[in-house]
Parts: C-alpha cells; structure tokens; sequence
C-alpha cells in the first residue's frame, strides 16, 4: 500500500512537473518568435531608416540565454538531452535490466549536478536582486541580470525534479526493462 501510495505521488508530481516543463518551452518558442521580430526591425530599421534598433546585441544575449534555459527543462522530460545513447542502445538489446540500471545512474548523476548548478546560482540571483547589477550600455539601453539568473536557477531546479522523478517512477522503470522491439519479433 505504502509502494502504490508513492508512486500515485511520484506520478503526481511527475504530470505538474511536465505541465510546468512544457508551459516554460512555449514561453521560450514566444520569446525566439519576440526575438524575430526584434532582430527584423533592427534589419529594417538599419536598412530603410538609417537608424538601428540601439541594444539589438543586448536584447538578443539575453534572449539567448532565456531561450536554452526556458526550453531546457521540456528538452529533459522528453529525453532528447545532447547525450550518446548508442552504447546504452547497443547494451539494451543484450542485457536490458543493466541498460535501464545504466540510465538510472545517469539520471541520478544528471539530478545531482543540475541540483549544484541551482544551488551555485541561488547566491548569484539574490547578488544581482540586491545590487540591481545590469548588463549593457549605459545611456543606450541596460538591462538587469537578476531575471536572467532567477530563469537559470528555476531551469536548474526543474531538470533537477524531473531526473529525480524519472529516477523515481516505476512507469519509468518498467519502460527501460522493457525488450526493444526488434528483439520481441525474434
């Protein structure tokens, strides 16, 4: 009873987790769509008004940043992190119980190091809440780190509950035993 308790919970979890994940990406397709549009007037701007959109290069740093770390967390619920997988692939055709045991310590590994990246960050946010510390040219166009900080911390610690939660999920778990397919048709 205490097993199924906790994996309701854990799949609980699990579904807002993937809610907030996916709500972050398309705030991040917004901002790539803002950025377009900000990068076209500037083309536009420069080209018919002899006149460029001052803080262009700014606004674009800081949207890059925005983009990754908004989308990031989705790019971990949907597995599709930069990683190689062909050894794990090649070992779970012959021995998939240590293929998923692989990719559990990869998950908990992946936990742990977004869960220092969080915490590294958690004093730089409230450093640059406190001293409204800003990038840019004075006069011309500035902008404060914090939101930039505050958007890397609250990626961190999401990626960090999502590989907690996959490490933790026994739907997880049955999926990676599972024989691939082209093993089943033997």
């Amino acid at each position: 009873m205490l097993a199924s308790n906790i994996a309701k919970w854990v799949q609980g979890l699990s579904r807002i987790g993937d809610g907030i994940a996916i709500g972050a990406n398309v705030i991040g397709t917004v901002v790539v769509l803002c950025l377009v549009l900000i990068v076209n007037f500037d083309v536009v701007a420069r080209g018919v008004f002899n006149s460029p959109f001052l803080g262009a290069v700014e606004v674009v740093q800081f949207s890059m940043v925005l983009i990754v770390f908004l989308q990031l967390p989705d790019v971990v619920r949907v597995n599709r992190l930069t990683r190689s997988d062909g050894f794990l692939v090649v070992i779970g055709m012959h021995r998939p119980k240590l293929a998923a045991t692989m990719r559990h310590v990869i998950d908990t590994i992946s936990a742990i190091f977004m869960s220092l990246i969080a915490i590294a960050l958690w004093p730089e946010f409230l450093e640059m809440w406190e001293t409204k510390d800003y990038f840019g040219v004075p006069g011309v166009f500035t902008a404060p780190w914090w939101p930039i900080k505050l958007v890397i911390f609250l990626s961190a610690t999401l990626c960090t509950i999502i590989f907690a939660l996959k490490v933790l999920s026994p739907a997880t778990k049955a999926k990676l035993i599972k024989i691939p397919e082209h093993e089943e048709n033997k």
